[in-house]
């Protein structure tokens, strides 16, 4: 594909690449060796910054910490996923304890977040095992989204085997600032969150799908990039980093038949419109 061209050695962007990865997991254990210069690639790209967001409140302070060292990369988003367990291989559905222990530790570090989140609804049949579990889900979702409401912050939202569902929770909830991250629900189902303001961000996996309907269908409007680091990458089973947001920013201009450059600087604002606190790295 055309577009975006990146120097393999120094990783230097074409002229006029500006781009924002709204969802990545840099705190995870792949990235403890190297994370430094995994950033320092990602800047020579021409990402701009990082929404760096947690699965379970034991990473909180990680992710705090990292924000402290690259305050000009590192957004941090604190939240609770619906599928805990992630970090031990044991995954479980998550429960009304898991998001109680997190919620006075994100209200103590509220004016250093960007957004909440992870956070959403996993309804695979292996995660979802008993009866309840799905509205444990949905219970633990709107303590989240009022939270966000509470303090005006946009959520970053998980809807992995359950897009319809999580948007129309999310509008009974309330939640008009949304990020639906690496959404594999129906293009149809997008549609509403589009018609809601929602957001839906695209990771480097979409090259591995030259068709995909889900990217056709939406507007270059509600359009974001991601990278979902250490997932979703371009190449499955390799460890992916925010620098690819460079293949998804390349891929969407050629399928909405867009110059790359002006492609991130849509995409770019559409961040800056979600997530405010970009203002500090994005002029």
């Amino acid at each position: 594909m055309a577009g975006v061209v990146v120097d393999e050695e120094v990783g230097s962007p074409s002229p006029g690449i500006s781009m924002v990865d709204c969802h990545c997991h840099l705190v995870d254990q792949s990235f403890d060796e190297d994370i430094d210069t995994v950033i320092q690639q990602a800047k020579q790209a021409g990402v701009k910054g990082a929404l760096v967001v947690t699965e379970t409140y034991t990473q909180f302070d990680k992710v705090l910490q990292l924000a402290k060292r690259h305050p000009d990369f590192v957004f941090p988003c604190l939240g609770v996923h619906p599928v805990q367990g992630a970090l031990t291989g044991n995954q479980r559905c998550v429960t009304l304890e898991d998001v109680e222990k997190a919620i006075p530790i994100i209200e103590q570090n509220i004016s250093c977040i960007a957004a909440i989140g992870e956070i959403g609804l996993d309804f695979q049949p292996r995660i979802c095992v008993r009866p309840e579990d799905k509205d444990i889900q949905r219970q633990v979702l709107k303590i989240q989204v009022d939270l966000a409401k509470k303090y005006d912050l946009p959520v970053n939202v998980h809807s992995r085997s359950a897009g319809r569902p999580t948007i129309a929770a999310l509008q009974e909830f309330g939640a008009d600032k949304v990020l639906l991250h690496a959404f594999d629900g129906k293009p149809a189902v997008a549609m509403t969150g589009v018609e809601a303001g929602y957001f839906f961000s695209i990771p480097p996996s979409c090259v591995r799908n030259p068709e995909s309907k889900l990217v056709h269908r939406l507007p270059v409007t509600n359009i974001l990039l991601e990278s979902d680091s250490p997932a979703l990458g371009p190449e499955k089973n390799m460890r992916n980093e925010p620098k690819n947001i460079a293949l998804s920013c390349d891929y969407i201009a050629t399928r909405k038949k867009l110059d790359v450059a002006e492609l991130s600087r849509i995409t770019t604002a559409n961040a800056l419109k979600l997530f405010p606190k970009l203002a500090r790295v994005i002029k």
